[in-house]
């Protein structure tokens, strides 16, 4: 076993499309960098950037999903459009500040709020066994 690991920075989603999401570990993530100082170089900023465009994207792509779910001019499906078009714009982009980086924090916030109203208003459908 080794101790090492490699951060997924895949804004376009084609391998975290089937990860499920470790809501766990994302919010404390989220946590910790909106409670940080100035205290990594420019590369560090950018290592936590890709984690954190990573785990946004696969949280992005749930929220898409359940918006589908729901009806074209339902006011949930329209704010979860404006919030994922923020993420299509903001995940993909190089973080090397502490700003950029606590941005891209709360922006991950803002999808599980989205997402949670979300689930709420279209959850999974229930699938019965067949005889």
């Amino acid at each position: 076993m080794t101790d090492t690991f490699e951060v997924v920075f895949d804004p376009d989603g084609r391998i975290t499309g089937e990860l499920p999401p470790d809501r766990e570990t994302h919010e404390q993530l989220v946590r910790t960098v909106l409670a940080w100082s100035d205290l990594l170089d420019a590369d560090g900023y950018e290592q936590v950037g890709l984690l954190l465009s990573g785990a946004g994207q696969v949280v992005a792509d749930d929220v898409r999903r359940y918006a589908a779910r729901l009806g074209d001019d339902d006011g949930k499906r329209l704010f979860a459009e404006i919030v994922l078009g923020e993420a299509a714009g903001r995940l993909p982009r190089r973080s090397s500040t502490l700003r950029s980086v606590q941005n891209k924090a709360r922006l991950i916030r803002a999808l599980y709020e989205r997402l949670d109203r979300l689930v709420e208003a279209a959850p999974e459908p229930v699938e019965t066994p067949s005889a």
